[in-house]
């Protein structure tokens, strides 16, 4: 008896079942194509999926110091791959893998504050593109993805300790800010159509 095997996309499984669909940090172009092709999925079957985006954020007092910090970060990474013998060839992991490489396509800076260097020089392994700038530019950067419908940010470091307490006491504070202000914005404009 033959076995009939049914492929479903990743984005029909994904409006069918999933609660939340997850990126790894893409650039603004790609979350918008995923996120509006997700939530066509999730229309054919009365749903909603909320969405994620993980990023690395380089911050720094200045934007310039903060492009200094990154690179610093890339030659640090460039010297443990050749150390372990790690290189970029290989299969990619996954579908967010090659959409990693693809960003990194456009260059090492793309959409001013997403930073893929880190992806290229990693072959898109894992979770490894950033957002660069001071606190408030990264904040801003993130209010992009907010603004395209992403309601979760999982905010991951290069420098656990120093970026924790940089996050927690910069970067957060200010995103709510941001997204506090843009929701009553948007809450005054539905209120006056």
């Amino acid at each position: 008896m033959p076995v009939t095997v049914n492929f479903n996309s990743p984005l029909t499984v994904a409006g069918k079942h999933a609660d939340v669909y997850a990126l790894w940090g893409e650039s603004l172009d790609q979350v918008r194509d995923l996120t509006t092709r997700v939530r066509a999925e999730a229309a054919k079957h009365g749903r909603e999926v909320r969405f994620s985006v993980s990023f690395r954020p380089v911050l720094a007092e200045t934007e310039e110091k903060a492009w200094a910090r990154a690179d610093s970060i890339l030659e640090r990474t460039r010297a443990l791959c050749v150390q372990q013998g790690y290189s970029r060839g290989g299969p990619q992991q996954s579908e967010g893998a090659r959409r990693l490489l693809a960003a990194a396509e456009q260059g090492d800076r793309v959409d001013q504050r997403l930073w893929t260097a880190i992806a290229r020089e990693t072959g898109g392994r894992s979770n490894s593109t950033g957002l660069v700038g001071t606190p408030d530019q990264v904040a801003e950067a993130l209010l992009e993805y907010y603004d395209l419908g992403v309601t979760t940010f999982l905010i991951r470091d290069f420098d656990p300790l120093k970026d924790v307490v940089d996050y927690g006491r910069e970067l957060i504070p200010r995103v709510r800010e941001l997204v506090a202000q843009r929701d009553a914005q948007q809450q005054r404009n539905r209120k006056a159509a």
